[in-house]
Protein backbone atom coordinates (compact mmCIF):
# COMPACT_ATOMS: atom_id res chain seq x y z
CA UNK A 1 0.00 0.00 0.00
CA UNK A 2 1.62 3.45 -1.03
CA UNK A 3 1.36 6.12 1.91
CA UNK A 4 1.92 9.96 2.21
CA UNK A 5 4.63 10.94 4.49
CA UNK A 6 3.03 13.98 5.99
CA UNK A 7 3.55 16.42 9.35
CA UNK A 8 1.32 17.31 11.70
CA UNK A 9 1.36 19.87 14.58
CA UNK A 10 -1.12 20.49 17.54
CA UNK A 11 -0.68 24.21 18.82
CA UNK A 12 -1.94 23.72 22.32
CA UNK A 13 -2.43 27.59 23.49
CA UNK A 14 -3.88 29.30 26.62
CA UNK A 15 -6.89 31.54 24.93
CA UNK A 16 -8.36 34.44 27.12
CA UNK A 17 -12.59 33.85 26.45
CA UNK A 18 -13.16 37.41 24.85
CA UNK A 19 -10.14 38.94 23.79
CA UNK A 20 -10.34 38.31 20.07
CA UNK A 21 -7.35 40.19 18.76
CA UNK A 22 -5.22 38.91 21.43
CA UNK A 23 -6.56 34.95 20.69
CA UNK A 24 -5.99 35.30 17.14
CA UNK A 25 -1.92 37.03 17.36
CA UNK A 26 -1.58 33.52 19.76
CA UNK A 27 -2.96 31.52 16.70
CA UNK A 28 -0.66 33.56 14.11
CA UNK A 29 2.33 33.29 16.80
CA UNK A 30 2.17 29.50 16.64
CA UNK A 31 1.44 29.52 13.11
CA UNK A 32 4.75 31.68 12.73
CA UNK A 33 6.37 28.60 14.88
CA UNK A 34 5.31 25.74 12.75
CA UNK A 35 6.86 27.24 9.42
CA UNK A 36 10.35 26.41 10.21
CA UNK A 37 9.52 22.84 10.93
CA UNK A 38 8.02 22.44 7.41
CA UNK A 39 3.97 21.82 8.90
CA UNK A 40 1.38 20.45 6.76
CA UNK A 41 -1.19 20.80 9.06
CA UNK A 42 -1.20 22.49 12.73
CA UNK A 43 -5.25 22.38 14.87
CA UNK A 44 -5.68 24.96 17.08
CA UNK A 45 -7.99 23.85 20.47
CA UNK A 46 -12.05 24.42 20.06
CA UNK A 47 -13.39 28.06 20.06
CA UNK A 48 -9.72 28.96 20.55
CA UNK A 49 -10.27 32.34 18.93
CA UNK A 50 -13.39 33.34 20.96
CA UNK A 51 -11.85 31.32 24.34
CA UNK A 52 -13.95 28.65 26.10
CA UNK A 53 -16.63 28.67 27.18
CA UNK A 54 -17.86 32.51 25.88
CA UNK A 55 -21.36 31.98 27.80
CA UNK A 56 -23.70 34.78 27.51
CA UNK A 57 -20.85 36.21 25.17
CA UNK A 58 -22.68 34.41 22.39
CA UNK A 59 -25.76 36.30 22.91
CA UNK A 60 -24.46 39.11 21.82
CA UNK A 61 -24.58 39.57 17.78
CA UNK A 62 -21.73 41.81 17.47
CA UNK A 63 -19.34 39.26 19.41
CA UNK A 64 -20.43 36.48 17.06
CA UNK A 65 -19.64 39.07 14.45
CA UNK A 66 -16.77 40.28 15.65
CA UNK A 67 -14.84 36.84 15.75
CA UNK A 68 -15.99 35.96 12.18
CA UNK A 69 -14.38 39.65 11.16
CA UNK A 70 -10.91 38.30 12.78
CA UNK A 71 -11.27 34.86 11.43
CA UNK A 72 -11.44 36.60 7.80
CA UNK A 73 -9.04 38.93 8.23
CA UNK A 74 -6.63 35.64 9.99
CA UNK A 75 -7.31 33.43 7.01
CA UNK A 76 -5.59 36.32 4.47
CA UNK A 77 -2.17 35.64 6.40
CA UNK A 78 -1.87 31.85 6.66
CA UNK A 79 0.04 30.42 3.78
CA UNK A 80 0.51 26.63 2.17
CA UNK A 81 -0.03 25.05 6.27
CA UNK A 82 -3.74 23.89 6.27
CA UNK A 83 -4.64 25.32 9.85
CA UNK A 84 -7.68 24.28 11.92
CA UNK A 85 -9.24 26.82 14.12
CA UNK A 86 -11.88 26.76 16.30
CA UNK A 87 -14.32 29.74 16.10
CA UNK A 88 -18.12 30.60 16.27
CA UNK A 89 -20.12 30.34 12.73
CA UNK A 90 -23.67 31.60 11.95
CA UNK A 91 -25.95 31.84 9.88
CA UNK A 92 -30.19 32.59 9.73
CA UNK A 93 -30.72 29.06 11.92
CA UNK A 94 -28.63 30.30 14.76
CA UNK A 95 -24.94 30.10 16.14
CA UNK A 96 -22.33 27.26 15.83
CA UNK A 97 -19.71 25.86 17.56
CA UNK A 98 -17.32 24.98 14.46
CA UNK A 99 -13.55 24.77 12.83
CA UNK A 100 -12.32 26.50 10.38
CA UNK A 101 -10.18 25.12 7.59
CA UNK A 102 -7.53 27.91 6.52
CA UNK A 103 -5.49 27.51 3.34
CA UNK A 104 -3.42 29.59 1.14
CA UNK A 105 -5.32 32.66 2.43
CA UNK A 106 -9.00 32.03 2.29
CA UNK A 107 -11.21 29.81 4.29
CA UNK A 108 -11.34 26.50 2.02
CA UNK A 109 -14.29 24.70 4.83
CA UNK A 110 -16.05 24.64 7.83
CA UNK A 111 -17.12 22.08 10.33
CA UNK A 112 -20.16 22.81 12.49
CA UNK A 113 -19.83 20.61 15.94
CA UNK A 114 -22.67 17.97 15.12
CA UNK A 115 -22.89 16.69 18.91
CA UNK A 116 -23.12 19.37 22.17
CA UNK A 117 -22.65 18.55 25.37
CA UNK A 118 -25.52 19.46 27.70
CA UNK A 119 -24.42 18.25 31.26
CA UNK A 120 -21.84 19.03 33.94
CA UNK A 121 -20.37 22.11 33.29
CA UNK A 122 -21.42 22.37 29.37
CA UNK A 123 -23.99 24.54 28.26
CA UNK A 124 -24.02 24.13 24.96
CA UNK A 125 -27.37 23.48 24.04
CA UNK A 126 -28.02 27.08 25.17
CA UNK A 127 -26.02 28.58 22.83
CA UNK A 128 -25.59 26.51 19.39
CA UNK A 129 -27.44 25.13 16.78
CA UNK A 130 -25.98 21.28 15.94
CA UNK A 131 -24.29 20.98 12.64
CA UNK A 132 -25.17 17.86 10.36
CA UNK A 133 -22.68 17.46 7.51
CA UNK A 134 -19.61 15.72 8.24
CA UNK A 135 -16.57 17.38 6.41
CA UNK A 136 -13.31 15.12 4.84
CA UNK A 137 -10.47 17.62 3.10
CA UNK A 138 -7.94 16.01 0.94
CA UNK A 139 -4.05 17.48 0.92
CA UNK A 140 -1.87 16.33 -1.54
CA UNK A 141 -2.49 12.27 -0.92
CA UNK A 142 -4.36 12.28 2.37
CA UNK A 143 -7.92 12.77 3.52
CA UNK A 144 -9.10 13.96 6.76
CA UNK A 145 -11.71 15.03 8.49
CA UNK A 146 -12.22 17.84 11.20
CA UNK A 147 -14.60 17.18 14.36
CA UNK A 148 -15.34 18.78 17.92
CA UNK A 149 -14.52 17.49 21.13
CA UNK A 150 -17.76 15.68 22.48
CA UNK A 151 -18.10 14.57 18.53
CA UNK A 152 -14.97 11.94 19.49
CA UNK A 153 -16.94 10.82 22.15
CA UNK A 154 -19.46 8.16 20.95
CA UNK A 155 -19.56 5.75 18.66
CA UNK A 156 -21.93 6.95 15.92
CA UNK A 157 -20.70 10.32 15.76
CA UNK A 158 -19.45 11.66 12.43
CA UNK A 159 -15.81 10.32 12.86
CA UNK A 160 -17.89 7.31 11.65
CA UNK A 161 -18.98 8.66 8.50
CA UNK A 162 -15.62 10.24 7.99
CA UNK A 163 -13.76 7.52 8.12
CA UNK A 164 -16.65 5.73 5.53
CA UNK A 165 -15.47 8.34 3.23
CA UNK A 166 -11.80 7.95 2.87
CA UNK A 167 -10.51 9.81 5.90
CA UNK A 168 -7.19 8.50 7.62
CA UNK A 169 -6.43 11.54 9.70
CA UNK A 170 -9.05 12.29 12.23
CA UNK A 171 -8.29 16.48 13.42
CA UNK A 172 -10.08 16.40 16.78
CA UNK A 173 -9.95 19.83 18.69
CA UNK A 174 -11.05 20.33 21.73
CA UNK A 175 -12.09 22.21 25.33
CA UNK A 176 -11.74 19.22 27.72
CA UNK A 177 -11.72 20.89 31.03
CA UNK A 178 -9.18 18.59 33.52
CA UNK A 179 -10.91 16.46 36.34
CA UNK A 180 -9.30 13.98 38.48
CA UNK A 181 -8.88 10.62 35.96
CA UNK A 182 -10.39 12.40 33.16
CA UNK A 183 -6.85 12.20 31.29
CA UNK A 184 -6.96 9.01 31.28
CA UNK A 185 -10.70 8.55 30.26
CA UNK A 186 -10.34 10.62 26.81
CA UNK A 187 -7.35 8.37 26.09
CA UNK A 188 -9.40 5.45 26.24
CA UNK A 189 -11.68 7.19 24.36
CA UNK A 190 -9.00 7.88 21.89
CA UNK A 191 -7.49 4.36 21.75
CA UNK A 192 -10.97 2.59 21.30
CA UNK A 193 -11.99 5.18 18.21
CA UNK A 194 -8.77 4.96 16.36
CA UNK A 195 -8.85 0.95 16.00
CA UNK A 196 -12.69 0.97 15.46
CA UNK A 197 -12.16 4.03 12.50
CA UNK A 198 -8.91 2.57 11.47
CA UNK A 199 -7.66 6.07 11.60
CA UNK A 200 -5.20 8.36 13.22
CA UNK A 201 -6.46 10.57 15.84
CA UNK A 202 -5.00 14.29 16.61
CA UNK A 203 -6.20 15.53 19.62
CA UNK A 204 -5.57 19.25 20.11
CA UNK A 205 -7.23 20.27 23.48
CA UNK A 206 -6.63 24.49 25.06
CA UNK A 207 -4.77 24.81 27.71
CA UNK A 208 -5.27 27.67 30.73
CA UNK A 209 -7.67 28.24 33.59
CA UNK A 210 -11.01 30.32 33.04
CA UNK A 211 -12.94 30.94 36.09
CA UNK A 212 -13.85 27.85 37.48
CA UNK A 213 -12.21 25.21 35.05
CA UNK A 214 -8.91 24.31 34.30
CA UNK A 215 -8.06 22.88 30.60
CA UNK A 216 -4.93 20.67 31.02
CA UNK A 217 -4.08 20.35 27.20
CA UNK A 218 -2.34 16.82 27.53
CA UNK A 219 -2.78 17.11 23.68
CA UNK A 220 -2.14 13.58 21.93
CA UNK A 221 -1.66 11.79 18.18
CA UNK A 222 -3.02 8.29 18.77
CA UNK A 223 -2.15 5.67 15.19
CA UNK A 224 -4.54 3.20 14.35
CA UNK A 225 -3.58 0.70 16.62
CA UNK A 226 -4.33 3.01 18.90
CA UNK A 227 -0.98 3.67 20.59
CA UNK A 228 0.22 6.94 21.86
CA UNK A 229 2.47 8.68 19.25
CA UNK A 230 2.95 11.73 20.79
CA UNK A 231 1.93 13.56 23.62
CA UNK A 232 2.35 17.16 24.48
CA UNK A 233 3.10 18.84 28.16
CA UNK A 234 -0.08 18.95 30.65
CA UNK A 235 -1.20 22.46 32.19
CA UNK A 236 1.03 24.25 29.59
CA UNK A 237 1.27 25.69 26.27
CA UNK A 238 3.19 22.96 23.59
CA UNK A 239 3.38 22.73 20.28
CA UNK A 240 3.58 19.00 19.36
CA UNK A 241 4.78 18.02 15.93
CA UNK A 242 4.17 14.35 14.65
CA UNK A 243 5.34 12.69 11.42
CA UNK A 244 2.86 10.04 10.52
CA UNK A 245 2.81 7.84 7.22
CA UNK A 246 -0.76 7.51 6.04
CA UNK A 247 -2.57 5.23 3.55
CA UNK A 248 -2.96 7.64 -0.18
CA UNK A 249 -6.09 8.05 -0.97
CA UNK A 250 -8.19 5.26 -3.16
CA UNK A 251 -9.44 6.35 -6.77
CA UNK A 252 -13.03 7.28 -6.43
CA UNK A 253 -12.76 9.09 -3.01
CA UNK A 254 -12.58 12.38 -3.89
CA UNK A 255 -16.53 13.19 -4.26
CA UNK A 256 -17.30 14.59 -0.92
CA UNK A 257 -14.34 15.97 -0.36
CA UNK A 258 -13.29 19.36 -0.21
CA UNK A 259 -9.92 19.98 -1.98
CA UNK A 260 -6.97 21.66 -0.43
CA UNK A 261 -4.06 20.84 -2.99
CA UNK A 262 -3.22 17.87 -5.28
CA UNK A 263 0.38 17.85 -3.70
CA UNK A 264 2.10 18.78 -0.36
CA UNK A 265 4.15 22.03 -0.06
CA UNK A 266 7.55 21.11 -0.93
CA UNK A 267 8.88 22.16 2.52
CA UNK A 268 12.26 21.47 4.46
CA UNK A 269 11.57 19.06 7.36
CA UNK A 270 13.73 19.30 10.02
CA UNK A 271 14.87 16.14 12.75
CA UNK A 272 12.07 16.55 15.47
CA UNK A 273 13.39 16.28 19.43
CA UNK A 274 11.87 12.43 20.89
CA UNK A 275 9.56 13.50 23.79
CA UNK A 276 9.36 12.47 27.26
CA UNK A 277 5.67 10.62 27.28
CA UNK A 278 5.07 9.39 31.04
CA UNK A 279 2.06 10.81 32.76
CA UNK A 280 1.78 12.63 35.83
CA UNK A 281 0.85 11.09 39.11
CA UNK A 282 -2.84 12.27 40.47
CA UNK A 283 -1.27 14.70 43.80
CA UNK A 284 1.00 16.58 41.07
CA UNK A 285 -2.15 16.44 38.49
CA UNK A 286 -3.90 17.93 40.82
CA UNK A 287 -1.24 20.99 42.22
CA UNK A 288 -0.58 21.62 38.79
CA UNK A 289 -4.22 22.21 37.96
CA UNK A 290 -4.22 24.33 41.03
CA UNK A 291 -1.84 26.14 40.45
CA UNK A 292 -2.79 27.00 36.15
CA UNK A 293 -6.08 27.66 37.54
CA UNK A 294 -4.73 30.51 39.82
CA UNK A 295 -2.46 32.14 38.19
CA UNK A 296 -4.33 32.81 35.36
CA UNK A 297 -7.55 33.78 37.43
CA UNK A 298 -4.73 36.43 39.09
CA UNK A 299 -3.64 37.34 35.55
CA UNK A 300 -6.39 37.75 33.02
CA UNK A 301 -8.94 39.55 35.63
CA UNK A 302 -6.13 42.33 35.96
CA UNK A 303 -4.75 41.50 39.39
CA UNK A 304 -0.99 41.39 40.42
CA UNK A 305 -0.99 40.65 43.98
CA UNK A 306 -2.80 38.54 45.97
CA UNK A 307 -3.35 37.97 50.32
CA UNK A 308 -4.82 35.96 52.99
CA UNK A 309 -5.18 35.08 56.05
CA UNK A 310 -2.76 32.83 57.57
CA UNK A 311 -4.04 30.90 60.43
CA UNK A 312 -1.23 27.98 60.91
CA UNK A 313 -3.55 25.42 59.60
CA UNK A 314 -3.30 23.45 56.72
CA UNK A 315 -5.91 24.75 54.53
CA UNK A 316 -3.93 28.25 54.40
CA UNK A 317 -0.38 26.73 54.16
CA UNK A 318 -1.64 24.66 51.16
CA UNK A 319 -3.22 27.89 49.44
CA UNK A 320 -0.61 30.27 50.73
CA UNK A 321 2.32 27.61 49.03
CA UNK A 322 0.05 28.01 45.85
CA UNK A 323 0.11 31.21 44.97
CA UNK A 324 3.93 31.25 45.88
CA UNK A 325 4.45 28.61 43.14
CA UNK A 326 1.82 30.07 41.17
CA UNK A 327 2.66 33.79 41.25
CA UNK A 328 5.84 34.52 42.71
CA UNK A 329 6.59 35.38 46.51
CA UNK A 330 6.51 39.57 45.51
CA UNK A 331 3.00 38.14 44.80
CA UNK A 332 1.33 37.19 47.75
CA UNK A 333 0.74 38.63 51.05
CA UNK A 334 -0.41 36.64 54.56
CA UNK A 335 -1.74 37.88 57.21
CA UNK A 336 -2.41 36.33 60.51
CA UNK A 337 -5.18 37.90 62.73
CA UNK A 338 -4.61 36.13 66.26
CA UNK A 339 -7.46 36.76 68.90
CA UNK A 340 -7.78 35.48 72.13
CA UNK A 341 -8.48 31.77 71.03
CA UNK A 342 -5.01 31.49 68.67
CA UNK A 343 -2.51 29.50 69.96
CA UNK A 344 1.49 30.23 70.47
CA UNK A 345 1.81 27.20 68.00
CA UNK A 346 -0.32 29.14 65.15
CA UNK A 347 1.75 31.81 65.34
CA UNK A 348 4.80 30.52 65.30
CA UNK A 349 4.36 27.64 61.73
CA UNK A 350 2.05 30.60 60.25
CA UNK A 351 5.32 32.71 60.73
CA UNK A 352 7.56 29.92 59.83
CA UNK A 353 5.81 28.78 56.84
CA UNK A 354 5.90 32.09 55.58
CA UNK A 355 9.95 32.67 56.27
CA UNK A 356 10.13 29.18 54.24
CA UNK A 357 8.20 30.96 51.25
CA UNK A 358 9.99 34.16 51.89
CA UNK A 359 6.45 36.20 51.52
CA UNK A 360 5.62 39.49 53.42
CA UNK A 361 4.23 38.33 56.68
CA UNK A 362 1.87 41.01 58.92
CA UNK A 363 0.18 40.25 61.81
CA UNK A 364 -3.29 42.44 62.99
CA UNK A 365 -4.74 41.20 66.21
CA UNK A 366 -8.37 41.29 66.13
CA UNK A 367 -8.72 41.20 70.38
CA UNK A 368 -9.59 44.96 70.20
CA UNK A 369 -12.12 44.98 67.76
CA UNK A 370 -13.47 41.54 69.17
CA UNK A 371 -14.35 43.16 72.33
CA UNK A 372 -15.90 46.46 70.98
CA UNK A 373 -17.88 43.91 68.91
CA UNK A 374 -19.02 41.94 72.02
CA UNK A 375 -19.51 45.35 74.00
CA UNK A 376 -21.90 46.77 71.18
CA UNK A 377 -24.21 43.92 71.21
CA UNK A 378 -23.72 43.24 74.86
CA UNK A 379 -27.49 44.87 75.12
CA UNK A 380 -29.22 43.15 72.85
CA UNK A 381 -27.79 39.60 73.79
CA UNK A 382 -28.97 39.82 77.40
CA UNK A 383 -29.35 36.87 78.61
CA UNK A 384 -28.39 34.52 76.27
CA UNK A 385 -25.80 32.09 76.20
CA UNK A 386 -22.49 32.54 74.20
CA UNK A 387 -22.71 30.07 70.87
CA UNK A 388 -21.91 29.88 67.50
CA UNK A 389 -22.81 33.70 66.92
CA UNK A 390 -19.37 35.34 69.18
CA UNK A 391 -17.36 32.53 67.32
CA UNK A 392 -18.36 33.48 64.04
CA UNK A 393 -17.99 37.11 65.14
CA UNK A 394 -14.08 36.37 64.71
CA UNK A 395 -14.03 35.13 61.15
CA UNK A 396 -16.27 38.38 60.48
CA UNK A 397 -13.36 40.46 61.59
CA UNK A 398 -11.01 38.83 60.18
CA UNK A 399 -13.10 38.83 56.49
CA UNK A 400 -12.95 42.75 57.07
CA UNK A 401 -9.64 43.25 57.50
CA UNK A 402 -8.55 41.16 54.09
CA UNK A 403 -11.09 43.14 52.34
CA UNK A 404 -9.87 46.39 53.72
CA UNK A 405 -6.50 45.86 52.41
CA UNK A 406 -7.76 44.30 49.29
CA UNK A 407 -9.80 47.81 48.84
CA UNK A 408 -6.68 50.05 49.69
CA UNK A 409 -4.09 48.12 47.71
CA UNK A 410 -6.06 46.26 44.80
CA UNK A 411 -5.13 43.07 46.13
CA UNK A 412 -7.21 39.75 45.61
CA UNK A 413 -7.74 38.32 48.46
CA UNK A 414 -7.59 34.50 48.41
CA UNK A 415 -10.22 32.47 50.66
CA UNK A 416 -8.69 29.56 52.32
CA UNK A 417 -11.90 26.96 52.53
CA UNK A 418 -11.91 23.25 51.09
CA UNK A 419 -14.64 21.12 49.87
CA UNK A 420 -15.35 19.39 52.75
CA UNK A 421 -15.88 22.59 54.86
CA UNK A 422 -18.03 24.05 51.86
CA UNK A 423 -20.14 20.57 51.84
CA UNK A 424 -21.03 20.62 55.22
CA UNK A 425 -21.01 24.48 55.61
CA UNK A 426 -18.54 24.33 58.07
CA UNK A 427 -17.49 28.06 57.10
CA UNK A 428 -18.43 31.38 58.11
CA UNK A 429 -20.65 33.73 55.04
CA UNK A 430 -19.40 36.95 55.11
CA UNK A 431 -16.08 35.53 57.41
CA UNK A 432 -13.60 32.92 56.16
CA UNK A 433 -15.89 32.73 52.91
CA UNK A 434 -15.31 36.07 52.15
CA UNK A 435 -12.86 36.78 49.10
CA UNK A 436 -12.83 36.90 45.37
CA UNK A 437 -10.77 33.49 44.62
CA UNK A 438 -11.66 29.94 46.75
CA UNK A 439 -8.43 28.34 45.84
CA UNK A 440 -9.15 24.74 46.92
CA UNK A 441 -12.98 25.17 47.09
CA UNK A 442 -13.06 21.61 45.64
CA UNK A 443 -10.34 19.65 47.49
CA UNK A 444 -12.04 17.82 50.13
CA UNK A 445 -9.49 17.71 53.46
CA UNK A 446 -7.79 14.35 52.93
CA UNK A 447 -6.66 15.60 49.89
CA UNK A 448 -5.64 18.90 51.12
CA UNK A 449 -3.05 16.90 53.31
CA UNK A 450 -2.53 14.76 50.54
CA UNK A 451 -1.19 17.64 48.15
CA UNK A 452 0.68 19.30 51.10
CA UNK A 453 2.81 16.23 51.44
CA UNK A 454 3.30 16.07 47.93
CA UNK A 455 4.52 20.21 47.87
CA UNK A 456 6.58 19.37 50.96
CA UNK A 457 8.47 16.11 48.62
CA UNK A 458 9.15 18.55 45.96
CA UNK A 459 11.00 20.65 48.24
CA UNK A 460 10.08 21.47 52.21
CA UNK A 461 8.14 24.35 53.50
CA UNK A 462 4.87 23.46 54.88
CA UNK A 463 6.34 22.64 58.86
CA UNK A 464 5.59 19.09 59.93
CA UNK A 465 3.20 20.40 62.82
CA UNK A 466 0.69 21.98 60.57
CA UNK A 467 0.35 18.62 58.79
CA UNK A 468 0.31 16.98 62.62
CA UNK A 469 -1.93 18.84 64.60
CA UNK A 470 -5.75 18.76 65.34
CA UNK A 471 -7.47 20.58 62.81
CA UNK A 472 -9.10 23.43 64.53
CA UNK A 473 -10.71 26.39 64.02
CA UNK A 474 -9.97 28.26 67.28
CA UNK A 475 -12.69 30.12 67.58
CA UNK A 476 -13.21 28.70 70.96
CA UNK A 477 -11.34 27.12 73.82
CA UNK A 478 -9.89 23.48 73.22
CA UNK A 479 -11.86 23.91 69.85
CA UNK A 480 -11.41 21.04 67.35
CA UNK A 481 -12.79 20.17 64.07
CA UNK A 482 -14.04 16.69 65.10
CA UNK A 483 -16.50 18.39 67.95
CA UNK A 484 -19.03 19.52 64.94
CA UNK A 485 -17.81 17.20 62.12
CA UNK A 486 -17.18 13.47 61.54
CA UNK A 487 -13.22 12.83 61.04
CA UNK A 488 -12.45 13.50 58.18
CA UNK A 489 -11.46 10.39 56.67
CA UNK A 490 -14.81 9.08 57.60
CA UNK A 491 -16.51 12.54 56.23
CA UNK A 492 -15.31 12.47 52.72
CA UNK A 493 -15.98 9.37 51.38
CA UNK A 494 -19.47 10.09 52.48
CA UNK A 495 -19.32 13.50 50.93
CA UNK A 496 -18.19 12.07 47.83
CA UNK A 497 -21.24 9.50 47.62
CA UNK A 498 -23.27 12.16 48.15
CA UNK A 499 -22.48 14.96 46.35
CA UNK A 500 -20.29 13.36 43.74
CA UNK A 501 -21.81 10.37 43.26
CA UNK A 502 -25.36 11.98 43.54
CA UNK A 503 -26.34 8.06 45.52
CA UNK A 504 -29.31 8.24 47.76
CA UNK A 505 -28.83 7.98 51.33
CA UNK A 506 -30.20 4.47 51.71
CA UNK A 507 -27.28 3.51 48.90
CA UNK A 508 -24.67 4.98 50.83
CA UNK A 509 -25.95 3.28 54.20
CA UNK A 510 -25.33 -0.39 51.99
CA UNK A 511 -21.48 0.78 50.97
CA UNK A 512 -21.26 0.22 55.15
CA UNK A 513 -21.79 3.61 56.61
CA UNK A 514 -23.72 4.26 59.75
CA UNK A 515 -27.06 5.51 59.02
CA UNK A 516 -26.98 7.94 61.65
CA UNK A 517 -23.54 9.25 60.09
CA UNK A 518 -24.88 9.34 56.89
CA UNK A 519 -28.31 11.66 57.36
CA UNK A 520 -26.08 14.03 59.79
CA UNK A 521 -23.52 14.66 56.47
CA UNK A 522 -26.42 14.82 54.10
CA UNK A 523 -28.80 17.28 56.10
CA UNK A 524 -25.51 19.26 56.40
CA UNK A 525 -25.16 19.32 52.90
CA UNK A 526 -28.70 20.12 52.46
CA UNK A 527 -28.78 23.15 54.30
CA UNK A 528 -26.24 24.98 53.52
CA UNK A 529 -26.43 25.46 49.78
CA UNK A 530 -27.69 28.97 50.32
CA UNK A 531 -24.04 29.33 51.91
CA UNK A 532 -22.33 28.23 48.61
CA UNK A 533 -24.17 29.90 46.31
CA UNK A 534 -22.64 32.80 48.01
CA UNK A 535 -19.38 31.97 48.19
CA UNK A 536 -16.29 33.01 45.44
CA UNK A 537 -15.27 31.13 42.17
CA UNK A 538 -12.81 28.44 42.84
CA UNK A 539 -11.03 25.61 40.71
CA UNK A 540 -12.94 22.40 39.53
CA UNK A 541 -11.15 19.16 40.75
CA UNK A 542 -12.72 16.61 41.22
CA UNK A 543 -15.88 15.09 38.94
CA UNK A 544 -18.55 17.39 40.19
CA UNK A 545 -17.49 20.83 41.79
CA UNK A 546 -20.35 22.99 43.26
CA UNK A 547 -21.33 26.38 41.61
CA UNK A 548 -21.00 25.99 37.58
CA UNK A 549 -20.72 21.68 38.11
CA UNK A 550 -23.22 21.17 40.87
CA UNK A 551 -26.43 23.24 40.84
CA UNK A 552 -28.87 22.48 43.37
CA UNK A 553 -32.25 24.79 44.37
CA UNK A 554 -31.75 26.50 47.50
CA UNK A 555 -35.11 26.39 48.46
CA UNK A 556 -35.59 22.25 48.43
CA UNK A 557 -37.81 20.18 50.55
CA UNK A 558 -36.43 17.24 48.97
CA UNK A 559 -34.51 14.75 51.16
CA UNK A 560 -33.10 11.10 50.21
Amino acid sequence: MKKENIRIAIAQINSTVGDLEGNASKILQYLGRTRGFGIDIVSFPELALTGYPPEDLLLKPRFVADNIKVLRGMAKRVSDTATVVGFVDRDKAGIYNAAAVLYKGSISGIYRKTLLPNYSVFDEKRYFTPGGKPLVFKLGGVIFGVNICEDIWHEDGPIREQARRGARLIININASPYSAGKIKEREAVLRRQAKANRAVISYANLVGGQDELVFDGSSMVVDTDGNVLTRAEAFKEDLLITDLQLPLAKAGTGRNVILLANELSSQERTTLPKREMKPSEPEAEAYQALMLGLADYVSKNGFYKTILGLSGGVDSALVVTLAVDALGKDNVVAVFMPSRYSSADSEEDARQLSTNLGIKFITVPIEQIYRMYLLVLEPHFLGCEKDITEENLQARIRGNLLMAFSNKFGWLVLTTGNKSEMSTGYATLYGDMAGGFAVIKDIPKTMVYRLAKYRNSLGFVIPDRILTKDPTAELRAGQKDSDTLLPYPELDPILEAYVEKDRGLEKIVSLGFERSKVSMVAAMVDRNEYKRRQSPPGIKITSKAFGKDRRMPITNKYRG
